[in-house]
């Protein structure tokens, strides 16, 4: 019998069959296991390296915290900028 040849009886070819299947779903499973524990980087080496914002100082602080609105401006001045 040659090696690479599938076996006649169908009982032995469903067998073979589902076992290469198993295989292939296993090597895949191992694969994603071993990227998921050595390539792919953790949350908590990210944060070390990272900048970091301060929890107590908000992101866009609001015109009260910041000191409020600017001076009122003449009414026959023109706006800044035009």
């Amino acid at each position: 019998m040659n090696p690479f040849e599938l076996p006649t009886n169908s009982a032995s070819a469903d067998w073979l069959i589902f076992v290469a299947i198993l295989l292939a779903i296993g090597i895949g499973i191992a694969c994603f296991i071993i990227w998921l524990f050595l390539f792919r980087k953790s949350g908590k080496k990210k944060h070390k390296h990272g900048k970091r914002r301060r929890h107590h100082r908000k992101l866009n602080p609001t015109l009260a915290e910041t000191g409020g609105l600017p001076p009122a401006r003449e009414p026959n001045q023109p706006p800044r900028g035009t």
